[in-house]
């Protein structure tokens, strides 16, 4: 599926992704049927007063299914992109934000700024952007103090931090009130969209889009980043600068999807080398394809989590039920290939 035509295979995962967010607003304990759907969103730009019998429908369409439907698709991008540019600047189809330990950083942040005292909403995606970013300065420091330039080695470091902010993380719901505090620990860290708002959208939404544009114009010095830190320097590029501006933005569309959502594992690791197949490998084509792919992956478990039986499933039980067997059959397929 290489990328004869990519203009054309964007505007078919763009057509995907509409169809399924349409399908995914209209599903759940009160289904939206497609005509009352179509009234509800005449009556919102008209101004036209709605009937009784649709208000419910309205309230649950507007206040619920629209922003957690939003919500999905932007941190599925977000997420995705995140572990697209680390596999680029780290030249190593392993590495995701979840495996170098930033997603378990930002966890453990924002759990952190929960149990504080004084916590709000801006001080726990503030904490979460601050280990996120730790975790990653962590990761490479350790790399570098091996200075083996193998292939597995920044992937090690990233277990090693990996599993010290999960102890710490360990450490801090043993010690917190498991009636206040302890099950809002929980829902961060089995990810769940189910307490999103307008609010967190339209805090999320600027920067996700901001990170996304500012990937895809510096598509190309991926590409050159890619080829390694000799290559950039001769062609005229600052790697050390790029690198620096690239690994902070992509961990803090990453704390900040962490902070809203939680934990969600696996979209960051596999849905570029699936972008990668369908869109070729060069990032100015690629990074837009993951992320559509990224937005139709979270938003296409989302709705399942929250379909497929009476009680709610956490959203990252979905993404990893699913995520595991995909990398999986990744490896399998690509066994020799210089991966391992």
């Amino acid at each position: 599926m290489r990328s004869t035509n990519p203009k054309g295979k964007l505007l078919i995962f763009s057509l995907v992704l509409l169809i399924l967010f349409l399908v995914s607003v209209s599903m759940g304990r009160v289904f939206i049927r497609a005509s009352d759907l179509l009234t509800l969103v005449i009556n919102f730009f008209s101004g036209n007063e709605t009937a009784k019998d649709l208000l419910s429908r309205e309230l649950v369409f507007w206040w619920i299914r629209v922003p957690r439907c939003l919500m999905a698709i932007l941190v599925g991008s977000g997420l995705a992109i995140s572990g697209a540019v680390y596999q680029a600047l780290f030249r190593n189809p392993l590495v995701s934000p979840d495996i170098l330990g930033v997603s378990a950083g930002c966890t453990f942040g924002a759990a952190l700024g929960l149990v504080l005292p004084f916590d709000s909403f801006y001080l726990v995606h503030v904490m979460s952007f601050g280990f996120g970013l730790l975790a990653v300065s962590m990761s490479i420091a350790l790399a570098r103090m091996i200075a083996i330039k193998a292939v597995m080695i920044l992937v090690l470091a990233g277990m090693v931090v990996l599993s010290f902010f999960n102890a710490l993380l360990m450490i801090l719901k043993y010690f917190s009130d498991p009636y206040e505090q302890l099950p809002s620990i929980i829902f961060w860290v089995m990810g769940s969209l189910s307490r999103v708002t307008w609010e967190n959208v339209l805090v999320m939404a600027p920067f996700t889009l901001a990170g996304i544009l500012l990937f895809i114009l510096l598509g190309f010095r991926l590409n050159i980043l890619s080829l390694g830190d000799i290559q950039a320097r001769s062609l005229g590029m600052s790697p050390s600068f790029f690198r620096r501006l690239l690994i902070v933005t992509s961990s803090f569309m990453v704390a900040i999807s962490v902070a809203t959502c939680g934990q969600i594992a696996w979209i960051g690791l596999i849905i570029p080398h699936m972008a990668r197949a369908i869109a070729g490998p060069k990032h100015e084509r690629m990074i837009p394809m993951t992320a559509l792919l990224g937005a139709i992956f979270l938003l296409a478990a989302d709705t399942l989590a929250r379909t497929v039986s009476t009680a709610e499933i956490p959203v990252g039980i979905i993404t990893a039920l699913t995520g595991a067997p995909i990398f999986g059959y990744l490896m399998i397929k690509n066994r020799g290939s210089g991966w391992l």
